[in-house]
């Protein structure tokens, strides 16, 4: 069995004006879904947050205001991704932090709240990779080698960032399906 036969899988990851899912805001929402067919498609899309993107989270993501000034708002694509996601399980890399912006931003704009499976690709990799020293994605890049030759890729960019997750996803479930088979 292949891992993507267990899904479908969307695996996402966003960036944000900061850290707190009630008072900031998403500018940034990138998913890759693979069906149990081994089909990718992909979804991003900057968005305005609609007030300016404060220095420190512009130095981590580098998105900066000039950027969003003409992308939509959330509300505008919110259901577009939930169409992205549907009957699929959602997975991100320390989920809490993703599914909470996004349930926040849901709810601010009236759309239907996620109700669908979740995944947090950090619960399973800590699982089948006890002891490292960092279970960041950028560590795990190197760790498990996420990288590959051609990567152009900029970390703390959704986009960027859901192809290193869906590398990640890849790796664990090949792992628990071989240890499975060896059961």
């Amino acid at each position: 069995m292949q891992w993507f036969e267990l899904g479908p899988f969307t695996v996402f990851d966003l960036e944000t004006t900061g850290m707190s899912p009630v008072n900031d805001r998403i500018v940034e929402i990138a998913a890759m879904r693979v069906e149990v067919t081994g089909d990718f498609s992909e979804f991003h899309t900057l968005l305005n947050p609609g007030r300016a993107i404060p220095r420190g989270a512009s130095r981590v993501h580098h998105i900066t205001d000039d950027m969003v000034t003409d992308a939509p708002r959330f509300q505008h694509i919110g259901h577009d991704f939930l169409e992205f996601a549907r009957n699929s399980t959602l997975v991100a890399h320390n989920a809490r932090f993703d599914l909470s912006f996004l349930q926040e931003s849901l709810a601010r704009t009236g759309l239907p709240l996620w109700q669908g499976k979740t995944m947090d690709s950090l619960l399973l990799v800590r699982r089948l990779y006890p002891g490292l020293p960092s279970y960041s994605l950028q560590n795990l890049r190197g760790v498990l080698k996420l990288d590959r030759a051609s990567d152009d890729l900029t970390a703390h960019r959704a986009g960027d960032d859901v192809v290193w997750t869906m590398r990640l996803l890849e790796n664990l479930l090949t792992k628990a399906l071989e240890a499975q088979e060896n059961c």
